[in-house]
């Protein structure tokens, strides 16, 4: 398993952008497809992005695509969500994760998680 911690999180008006990092820890960060899933108040993880190990691929949910763009950096072992134009509903409690499974928008596919940071947008 790898060691997750999100950062850069915070409040922002409607238009406004974040942008969220996670920093891994292990040699092995390089081989895992890592994702950014998001949680408002309720039971349900939506999925919102994820890359592959090289970083050649990305996939996103529907309602961030266009706005939101997922990238990594294996050299620092860290991935980055940079959001833009957000909108009131992109408020959550936002995850990341890592996993094995190439493609997956599956949360139960992710092992390791870490702790999540808060996104807010007011109108």
């Amino acid at each position: 398993q790898v060691r997750l911690v999100e950062s850069g999180g915070g409040l922002v008006q409607a238009g406004g952008s974040l942008r969220l990092s996670c920093a891994a820890s292990g040699r092995t960060f390089s081989m895992y497809t890592m994702g950014w899933f998001r949680q408002a108040p309720g039971p349900e993880r939506e999925f919102v992005a994820l890359i592959n190990w090289s970083g050649g691929r990305t996939y996103y949910a529907d309602s961030v695509k266009g706005r939101f763009t997922i990238s990594r950096d294996n050299e620092k072992n860290t991935v980055t969500l940079q959001m833009n134009s957000l909108k009131p509903e992109d408020t959550a409690l936002y995850y990341c994760a890592a996993g094995q499974i190439m493609a997956s928008r599956n949360p139960a596919d992710f092992g390791s998680w870490g702790q999540g940071t808060q996104v807010t947008v007011s109108s």
